[in-house]
């Protein structure tokens, strides 16, 4: 099942950097087109650091975190294979998360962002932005209930 697990994040990269190539298509850079007034905005943004920008320009910093991770995430995903499917799909996603950023830093460096929240101040985030956040609460889920879920169904 582990396979399947690494399919999910191959789908999920392939999603963040074909939406990431339509926004770059669609939307000039720093441009704001609203979805669903003041709710909801696609705006091409390149961001060279984290969130809100933080480590902005810090290339190798994030190059050597993210194969750091993906090195964990890959060693966790293999020495918990047959594990609940909360912990494994939150490894896959996260693995997923940092892959697609990864890809952008390298090959643009910088990492595109479009989807904004008009309604609260947030930073712009994308596909990959998500499937990180997903992960970590799949994975702070799993461990707080860890005990009860043990005795659930394993996929």
């Amino acid at each position: 099942m582990l396979i399947g697990y690494f399919l999910l994040s191959f789908l999920i990269v392939g999603l963040d950097q074909w939406v990431k190539s339509a926004i770059v298509s669609a939307i000039p850079l720093g441009e704001s087109h609203p979805v669903l007034t003041n709710v909801f905005s696609l705006t091409y943004l390149q961001n060279t650091g984290a969130a809100w920008s933080i480590f902005e320009g810090k290339l190798a910093f994030f190059t050597v975190i993210t194969v750091v991770a993906v090195a964990a995430i890959l060693y966790f995903m293999v020495k918990n294979r047959g594990g609940h499917v909360l912990l494994m799909v939150g490894f896959s996603l996260i693995l997923a998360g940092a892959i697609g950023n990864f890809i952008d830093r390298i090959r643009l460096g910088y990492v595109v962002d479009m989807f904004q929240l008009d309604f609260i101040q947030f930073p712009i985030f994308n596909v990959a932005d998500m499937s990180l956040c997903i992960g970590v609460a799949c994975l702070f889920i799993y461990t707080f209930f860890e005990e009860r879920l043990k005795g659930t169904h394993n996929d």
